[in-house]
């Protein structure tokens, strides 16, 4: 006698392939993404490897068991979708099981998530509709049909090879590959490093397969670096030019038996060195303020609402095209970044997790050779990323967290702690610190402009009446009240720097972390006078260098955090190697106009890639031939990835032991050149006065 199912295979196939599918479709249309290319084909035949499968289980269920799990499923994974757009209209990534701390940041402001969620969103849902609808219509025919085991097994089967083949075709065959994609798609299917790639090219449900599993199952694969050897050729020696002794370094590379290691070696090693220009050690034995700000974008560029900070901007170097692009624990990430010279990586919160990793090319190290006090502070707790632990590892003198700051503090996530305050700890503490004169650097993380902006708050309305006389929406006025309180802060900073005589010999660099992704960007546009919503706009930031004695300029030139540190390090004339940074100096003749952005897109005056869709968008009369984008697009996708290695490796830490270097003495392997720092010190000189 043969064994006899209910025949429900290919009616419970139809339903959950349309009910997973169609939410990738709408996903797709409201991301604006083409549905017609390769990517559609291969989530289709993603989907369709599940839905083999569990349809063929489901045929050993009785009908009630089969309804909830396919109706559970269908919930799950229409959620699930939904989710991703809402989670990256809020925070700028997708959710990620890797991430999975961030999932705090809607939870902590769930009022701001959901008034930030679009309609739209919702459409993602109707599959529940028709899913229901479908198991109505096909109710009786799922009671009485019946079909052989043998026969359910083959046909499920030849489904299954079929649609698997096709789906690998797609990954490896090269005829079906992008050669201008930064991340291949089987790197992509390898690692989902890149989860806004991973999403276009294998959709929500595909990227949360692939998530988990390189969660389980880590994948290293094997990077192939451009390297451009020969770059330092001691034949192009002129008077600029920064002199390194690689002996040692060189010595290191031919015993080195680790082939990541090596890798990584031979990469740095044969990257250009930066000259020296004109502007290097135009700051030369000043002390140094870095103030990360919370959540500031350039709505803070006022002069009537925020005075101390338009003075910083209208009196010192201010970079109007500067973007703090957003990834994963955008915050953190992004402050990592800016003291490293490093990219983070993408789907990781980068510094927590390698919070042990210590790097002494960091901006508190370069200044610890330099015999600088170094410290460092944040008005909060560290709840949400481990500072105690990473900035002392990164060689910050001492961390000084919100109770050390001795400063009130609200555990809600609604009020945080005054900048205003915080700024007077941070005087105090300059005041105990340098009590004998040390030059002194140190990093400022503010709060009080962070989320949420949807319910009240302390700080959200101390200054809300301030805007009563605009018709700006309530969200952006709290907002705005927030920023005030910063901006005080920066007014009791400079009145103290002032104060102790030292306000010359200080140079203060502000940035924003990243833009107040709390506030929906039709909102921001109301005040700004840019479109938000289109070419990464939205993550465009203030960047601001100021010393009381310098002549105010503005650059036009495109860059990010990931520039900060080598150009810091410049006008400092510290004793640092330009090629362990990833970034460049801003004032140097080998600056290339550029913003990099998480997911490998990039942007200047001229031309924007937007590496998720494969697009070239042509802003002027430029043009742009394919092999010169895949060059860019090579050299972003190598960086991105010789950062990521190098974090994972503790490189930089590596590299320490083997040159022998101490983050309180000099570099071993950088020449001391005196009567050339002189002479750079006078080009500095007359070009200041002439400026």
């Amino acid at each position: 006698m043969k064994t006899k199912l209910n025949n429900s295979y290919f009616i419970n196939y139809i339903i959950l392939l349309l009910g997973m599918f169609i939410p990738e479709i709408i996903f797709k249309l409201i991301n604006h993404s083409n549905i017609f290319d390769i990517s559609t084909l291969r989530i289709f035949l993603g989907i369709n490897i599940i839905c083999s499968i569990i349809s063929f289980i489901l045929n050993f269920t009785n009908t009630i068991t089969k309804r909830i799990i396919i109706i559970t499923l269908l919930l799950i994974s229409s959620i699930y979708t939904c989710a991703q757009l809402g989670f990256f209209n809020f925070l700028g990534v997708y959710i990620s099981f890797q991430t999975s701390s961030q999932l705090g940041a809607v939870k902590d402001y769930v009022k701001d998530f959901i008034s930030s969620f679009k309609i739209e969103y919702f459409l993602t849902l109707i599959p529940l509709i028709i899913t229901i609808t479908m198991l109505i219509v096909f109710n009786k025919k799922l009671k009485k049909e019946s079909i052989s085991l043998k026969n359910n097994v083959i046909i499920s089967s030849l489904i299954l090879v079929i649609s698997m083949t096709l789906y690998t075709t797609t990954i490896i065959a090269p005829v079906f590959q992008n050669k201008y994609q930064t991340i291949s798609t089987k790197n992509l299917f390898l690692t989902a490093s890149n989860p806004s790639l991973t999403v276009e090219q294998y959709g929500t449900l595909g990227f949360c397969f692939l998530d988990i599993k390189a969660m389980i199952f880590p994948v290293v694969t094997e990077e192939n670096y451009t390297i451009n050897k020969n770059y330092n050729n001691s034949s192009n020696i002129t008077d600029n030019s920064r002199i390194i002794d690689d002996t040692l370094w060189l010595k290191v590379i031919d015993e080195e038996t680790n082939k990541s290691l090596n890798s990584l070696n031979n990469y740095f090693i044969n990257q250009k060195i930066t000259d020296k220009n004109e502007y290097t050690g135009l700051f030369e034995n000043k002390n140094l303020i870095v103030i990360m700000m919370e959540s500031v974008n350039d709505i803070i560029i006022n002069q009537e609402y925020y005075p101390h900070f338009y003075k910083l901007v209208s009196e010192g170097w201010y970079w109007e095209n500067n973007y703090s692009p957003r990834n994963s624990c955008a915050t953190m990430n992004n402050e990592f970044s800016a003291l490293t010279g490093l990219y983070s990586i993408y789907n990781t919160c980068t510094a927590s997790r390698y919070k042990t990793n210590n790097y002494y090319e960091s901006m508190f190290n370069l200044y610890n050779r330099a015999d600088y006090v170094t410290f460092s502070s944040h008005n909060y707790t560290d709840s949400y990323y481990p500072r105690k632990i990473i900035h002392p590892n990164m060689g910050s003198g001492e961390y000084f967290s919100v109770e050390k700051l001795g400063i009130d503090y609200s555990n809600e996530y609604i009020n945080w702690s005054n900048d205003d305050e915080f700024m007077e700890e941070i005087l105090n503490i300059i005041d105990s610190k340098t009590e004998n004169n040390e030059n002194f650097m140190t990093w400022l993380t503010t709060v009080s402009s962070h989320q949420p902006y949807s319910v009240n708050s302390i700080q959200g309305n101390k200054y809300f009446d301030m805007t009563e006389d605009t018709e700006y929406p309530e969200d952006v006025r709290r907002y705005m009240s927030k920023l005030k309180i910063l901006d005080d802060g920066l007014g009791i900073l400079l009145e103290g720097l002032e104060e102790r005589d030292i306000l010359d010999d200080t140079v203060i660099v502000l940035f924003g972390d990243h833009y107040p992704y709390g506030i929906k960007t039709s909102n921001l546009n109301q005040v700004l006078n840019y479109d938000t919503s289109e070419y990464y706009n939205a993550e465009r930031v203030p960047f601001v260098i100021y010393n009381s004695e310098q002549e105010p300029k503005v650059f036009s030139e495109y860059t990010s955090y990931i520039n900060i540190l080598p150009t810091i390090a410049n006008l400092f004339n510290l004793d640092y190697d330009p090629r362990l940074y990833l970034g460049t100096d801003l004032l140097s003749n080998d600056y290339e106009s550029r913003v990099v952005f998480a997911d490998g897109s990039w942007k200047n005056e001229d031309f924007y890639y937007d590496a998720t869709k494969n697009s070239l968008v042509v802003f002027g009369s430029k043009e742009l031939s394919l092999d010169e984008l895949k060059l860019i697009n090579d050299d972003i996708n190598t960086k991105i990835n010789v950062s990521n290695d190098a974090i994972k490796n503790n490189y930089f830490a590596y590299l320490e032991k083997k040159l022998n270097i101490s983050s309180k003495t000099e570099s071993p392997n950088t020449k001391n050149d005196s009567s050339a720092n002189e002479d750079n010190r006078k080009t500095s000189n007359k070009s200041k006065q002439g400026s």
